[in-house]
């Protein structure tokens, strides 16, 4: 059974926001109590946070789809609804989350990091927030707008000071278990370790973490054995220590062939060139062992690199090996930039910014693309005449029909607002003026006015009966 994972693809749906209510006050001997529709609540969030305690990404494999909860609708009494609830799904340290293309959109490390990976909807306004000196009782309100949703790989790549790598079964579980308090499961077989194992070691005053990766042979960096899953572990790693089996019993294999070979892997994966080497010679107790560890050192050294002769099992120079790691631990943190406060980056737009675009597709239609335009048609209510004309009047304010115009478009051309997959498409129709002043009084209640002086009622009235009396005299029932 699947104990480990390290890479998932998640499905991740943030809440809708809630539908804004469109209410008039009632209330006996107020029968004119104006709009009171409350605002919907907002859609909740997923959210990935850093969770020291956990350590793989095992949940995620067996439950990929996670969703947030939904905003609440408005109701009538100014009342709005209820916030939904964002969704923590904890993660562990040094999680990389990446889009379907592959392109990373957060690396989360240190406990407490947080990213939203899909973000609530916004709820919709309801008439009383919709009321103005010319629109006073709004007969509509506005839709929640859907939670964003799609789809986010997550890889882990262990937060390790020190890896081990090396070929199966050259004693790398064996030494983190006597390095460490770790616990990894070791056999006299190749591909024993199936995940990375990691552990913490004390050496003097610096304290330390170290991993092995398991997996490493010839062609592991194209996909061969198990090392390309695990290669990414050792990314964030500051030394990379070669484990080499000095006892091995395949005749066709001899130690520095082995780093040789384990060097071009690592070279092919790429990104790991700026990494200090150390080479541990495995297995001298072993008296064919020894002997070899003392023919190849002088060679490993004339390459560059501080050799270390070790035993796993018999406890031998294991001592100085983990002093040697602390040092270079503590050189590498010492050489890391202090990390900085946190940058607000500003980027105001440009002056010529409209907030959208107006292209021409190849079919003839006209293509509206623009945060403002698509979110407005998402909250719009199409079966409510009135939410319509709100629609347009916005549109002609923005300035959608001033560009159509300037792009070419006549009147009975095809124009969608919105994504291919999700547009809203209709036949324009241009207009002199915004669609409130060619409709004249949308959303006015004239029983609401403020009544008129008597003197001006009795004006009016005649002004009625005079038409009238003119109607009826040019009257021929024949």
């Amino acid at each position: 059974m699947t104990t480990f994972v390290d890479r998932v693809e998640l499905h991740v749906a943030a809440g809708n926001g809630g539908h804004g209510c469109a209410s008039v006050h009632r209330e006996k001997f107020k029968p004119l109590g104006g709009p009171d529709g409350g605002n919907g609540g907002r859609g909740g969030d997923v959210i990935l946070v850093v969770d020291q305690s956990v350590t793989t990404l095992l949940d995620y494999h067996h439950s990929p789809h996670r969703k947030a909860t939904n905003g609440k609708p408005g109701e009538g009494g100014n009342r709005s609804g209820k916030d939904g609830q964002d969704l923590i799904l904890p993660v562990p340290d040094g999680t990389v989350v990446l889009d379907g293309q592959g392109n990373v959109l957060a690396d989360l490390v240190g406990h407490g990091t947080s990213y939203v990976a899909a973000e609530g909807g916004r709820g919709g306004l309801g008439n009383a927030a919709l009321a103005s000196a010319r629109r006073k009782a709004p007969g509509f309100a506005l839709l929640g707008e859907p939670g964003r949703s799609g789809d986010i790989v997550l890889e882990l790549k262990t937060v390790a000071d020190v890896a081990l790598v090396g070929y199966p079964s050259a004693g790398k579980s064996s030494l983190i278990s006597v390095l460490s308090a770790a616990k990894p499961k070791i056999a006299d077989y190749p591909f024993t370790t199936l995940v990375p194992n990691l552990g913490v070691v004390t050496a003097g005053s610096t304290v330390y973490t170290i991993a092995d990766v398991p997996g490493l042979i010839p062609g592991a960096s194209q996909g061969r054995g198990l090392g390309l899953e695990f290669l990414r572990h050792v990314e964030r790693c500051s030394v990379l220590v070669h484990v080499l089996d000095t006892a091995t019993l395949e005749s066709d294999r001899d130690p520095v062939t082995d780093l040789d070979v384990i060097e071009e892997e690592l070279s092919q994966y790429g990104g790991l060139d700026d990494r200090p080497r150390i080479v541990v010679l495995n297995k001298i107790d072993i008296p064919d062992g020894k002997d070899l560890a003392d023919m190849i050192r002088p060679d490993l050294e004339a390459r560059g690199y501080r050799v270390f002769e070790v035993s796993a099992v018999a406890h031998m120079g294991l001592k100085e090996l983990s002093f040697a790691l602390a040092e270079i631990v503590a050189q590498a943190r010492a050489a890391k930039p202090k990390e900085e406060a946190t940058r607000i980056v500003i980027r105001p737009k440009a002056v010529d910014d409209a907030g959208f675009t107006v292209t021409l597709e190849e079919d003839g239609l006209y293509r509206v693309r623009g945060e403002k335009p698509e979110r407005w048609v998402r909250q719009t209510d199409f079966n409510n005449d009135e939410a319509v004309g709100y629609l347009a009047d916005r549109l002609n304010r923005l300035g959608v029909e001033d560009q159509l115009m300037k792009a070419g478009a006549r009147a009975g051309d095809g124009v969608a607002i919105g994504p291919e997959e999700d547009a809203v498409v209709f036949d324009w129709e241009p207009t002199m003026m915004a669609g409130a002043e060619m409709l004249g009084r949308r959303g006015e209640d004239h029983r609401m006015e403020a009544p008129r002086p008597a003197a001006q009622r009795r004006k009016d009235r005649q002004a009625e009966r005079d038409e009238a009396d003119r109607e009826f005299d040019g009257f021929d029932p024949f």
